[in-house]
């Protein structure tokens, strides 16, 4: 037994998949907890799970509930999570007070991705990641999830990085620290509500063979790190990129007049250009995290196979 693994509890269904080498796809659950507002954040939560589902491989959405780690929530724990104001958003610099002190925690992109490694799960779905904030020249504000990717050995499904960061910077930092951007049937780096960004990536794949044998390579070949697979948002919800920018550009200016910063300026952006966007935004978020998801179930399956 590995040291860690007495913070872990995983569900039946998680544990039943990793003793049978099934396909799993770690979940976040800072979507439910502080993405979305109650009741879309339960709904969407099983409505992304049950796409996994049907989709041929386990959902495992991940939290921190009373200091443990929980692999794989039940109904209680989302309601719990949606519901409650006792949650904070945990990072990588959180996990162990949140572990130690027995607080409870959903999990950001970087979390969620140092807890599915813990587990032994090797595919983590998202909506969009995090990254380098706009006028990080002047506040050094860039997501942790950059760092995580360099390092842990997760493949993350995204629609690229929220559209509320500065793409190009972003792009350059990922690019600086070994992290292969690949574009899912696309050239282009998705940008979250806008299927395009002009900002092109490293690489396109077409298929989920391609896909996981790159995944497979980069790892194999001794190369940590995490690989990004940026899908576009489907066409249909794909949003105005000049309304979402304005609505963004809107946002950010209410954040600082407020002086809201760090862990609470995501979820105010989010929350005000909903409301910005008459609940637009809402419906492309939910919109891109199922599509994403589908998407992981795919590559889950495929690097599974071997």
């Amino acid at each position: 037994m590995k040291m860690y693994e007495k913070y872990l509890d995983c569900s039946e269904d998680v544990a039943a998949a990793l003793k049978n080498h099934l396909p799993i796809v770690a979940l976040e659950s800072t979507i439910i907890s502080h993405g979305m507002p109650f009741p879309h954040n339960i709904d969407t939560a099983k409505q992304v799970e049950k796409t996994i589902i049907d989709s041929g491989a386990v959902p495992a959405t991940i939290a921190v509930i009373d200091g443990r780690v929980k692999i794989g929530l039940s109904d209680d724990d989302m309601k719990f999570l949606a519901t409650s104001k006792d949650i904070i958003k945990a990072s990588r610099l959180d996990l162990p007070v949140a572990a130690a002190t027995r607080m409870n925690a959903s999990t950001t992109v970087a979390a969620t991705m140092i807890c599915a490694h813990m587990a032994g799960i090797n595919v983590f779905v998202t909506g969009g990641i995090g990254g380098v904030h706009r006028g990080a020249q002047q506040t050094f504000d860039i997501s942790a999830d950059l760092q995580e990717l360099a390092h842990t050995n997760v493949a993350v499904v995204c629609a690229g990085a929220k559209a509320i960061l500065d793409l190009r910077l972003t792009m350059e930092y990922l690019e600086t620290f070994g992290v292969p951007v690949l574009g899912w049937k696309t050239d282009e780096l998705a940008a979250f509500y806008s299927s395009k960004s002009g900002i092109k990536v490293n690489y396109r794949v077409d298929d989920e063979v391609t896909a996981a044998k790159i995944i497979k390579a980069k790892w194999e070949m001794g190369i940590d790190g995490g690989v990004i697979i940026a899908n576009p948002i489907p066409q249909e919800y794909s949003m105005d990129p000049r309304e979402i920018n304005d609505a963004i550009d809107r946002a950010l200016e209410e954040a600082e007049r407020n002086k809201i910063f760090g862990k609470k300026l995501t979820p105010f952006l989010l929350e005000k250009i909903k409301e910005l966007t008459s609940g637009e935004s809402l419906e492309s978020n939910i919109a891109l995290i199922k599509n994403n998801a589908y998407v992981g179930a795919l590559i889950a399956r495929e690097l599974n196979k071997n």
